[in-house]
Formats: structure tokens, sequence, C-alpha cells
């Protein structure tokens, strides 16, 4: 039997068809569709890890994964062989073999969310699946003051789901920036992991200040009662996408493009 290989995959997907990420007994997801057409080109069963599991209807830019193999492929037969039988929402990026140290999720230095907002009077037509929309007029500057509050490391319990398993609430981040380019608001957030529906639940409370419905500090309010039903409304989950994962400098993996992303 020859050795095992260790490849890593950059896959870009829109969440819209699917429930998530991970693989549901009776539910479409990204992590099938994706092992299905990897298993083709590898020509046995693989079994693939993500840097971060993506929620239903949450979109992918920069998810990376990985998954061990006795197959040898050039790196552009896994991605075109991928492809190939991969449907249209969902894409394979790049593809690198690696060394055994490597994994998806625990390698990974950093995670890069944006959440996209369309914000004018009328919904959304074409871009409904891939913008959150609010009609209400947002102050993106009230919005960047109580961004503030969140940078850095804190315990993050009101801003995660109440089902979330995590051990810890304990979450760094390192950027958080909101910008406006016409109607659209984009929000980044980078951290060195987070909690889930942690993006959701911040653009929440950001975009329940930028309305004026909440003052600037609120951000740190709910941040300081560490209790997640006393924080705010959880933003749905198609204006979302994970669009970076660092990792350390010697696997000089490619970095995605995203600021086109929705002209944001």
């Amino acid at each position: 039997m020859s050795k095992l290989q260790r490849i890593a995959m950059a896959v870009e997907y829109s969440g819209h068809n699917y429930n998530g990420w991970q693989i549901q007994p009776h539910s479409p997801s990204v992590q099938a569709v994706v092992e299905t057409a990897v298993s083709k080109v590898a020509d046995e069963a693989v079994h693939s890890y993500c840097a971060g599991r993506t929620d239903t209807g949450v979109h992918g830019l920069g998810q990376v994964i990985h998954f061990d193999t006795q197959a040898v492929r050039e790196e552009r037969a896994w991605v075109l062989g991928s492809n190939a039988n991969l449907p249209k929402d969902v894409a394979v990026r790049w593809a690198r073999v690696v060394d055994d140290e490597f994994h998806a999720r625990f390698s990974a230095l950093t995670r890069r969310y944006r959440y996209i907002i369309l914000n004018r009077k009328v919904r959304p037509a074409i871009n409904a699946n891939n913008v959150s929309w609010d009609y209400r007029p947002l102050d993106e500057m009230l919005m960047r003051k109580a961004a503030t509050h969140l940078i850095g490391e804190h315990d993050f319990s009101s801003y995660r789901a109440l089902a979330c398993q995590a051990k810890s609430p304990v979450r760094d981040i390192r950027t958080l920036e909101i910008t406006r380019h016409g109607d659209l608001i984009s929000i980044d957030i980078e951290a060195n992991g987070f909690l889930h529906h942690m993006v959701r639940n911040i653009a929440g409370v950001l975009m329940a200040i930028g309305a004026g419905e909440q003052p600037v500090t609120w951000s740190k309010t709910v941040l300081d009662y560490r209790d997640r039903t006393l924080g705010g409304v959880t933003a749905p989950p198609h204006g979302l996408y994970l669009t970076a994962v660092s990792y350390p400098d010697k696997y000089q993996f490619p970095r995605p493009e995203i600021h086109t992303l929705y002209g944001v």
C-alpha cells in the first residue's frame, strides 16, 4: 500500500442551495458534493476537513480543506477534475500537496469574514441570496465607532449562539472594518477564531446602532453582559462570506481576491 498523501484545497461556493458546509443526513451540504467530486478524481472515497464550518445560506470564497489519499495526481488535475464533477455553485480554486502536519482547521492562524448589506429602501431581486438587505438608513460612521469596542481579546458569550458548543467563548478580533460603497455596506472581520453565529450577531448589533435604535456604546454593553439572551438580533446568513483563512508562511497558499466582491 502506497503512502497517503495530504492535499489542501481552496473551495468557493454559494451557500444558497445548501444546509451549510457539514454533511447532513437528509439535507444537501457543500461537504457532500465536494467529497463526491474529489472521490471521483481520486478513484477512492475521501473524507475532508475544513477550516470553518459555515451555516445554511452562508457563502465561501476562501474556504480551505484537506484530505488524505493514496491517489497521486498533479495539482492541476485535482482542480480540473474536481470542478468537472461539481455543481455550478461550487468550485475548487487551487490544490496543493502539503506535509502531514497540516490541518485545515488546526493549522489556521486567522479567519476572515465579510458581511455585505444592501442598504436601500427597496429590496433586492438579482442579488437577493447574496446580500443582506436593510431598508433602514444606516450610519456607517456610528457602526465604525461601535466596532472599536469589539476589537481585541474578549469573552464573546453575548455574541454566540445559545447552541454554540465551543469550550471557550474567548476570541481575539484582530480587525473589524466597516466601509460603504453607494448602497453597499461591508463589515470585514478577522479573528483567531469565531463562535457559532458570532459574525452575524455582531452584524445585528452594529446594524441596530447604525439605524439609531441603540447608542454607540451598546456594542460594549452587550459584550459586558456575557449573556446571549440580552444580545441583539442575529443578522440573516446570505450576506455572509468566509473570505480568507491564513496559515503559516511556509505553505505559501494563494490568497483570494475579495476586493471586487459585489463592488465592495
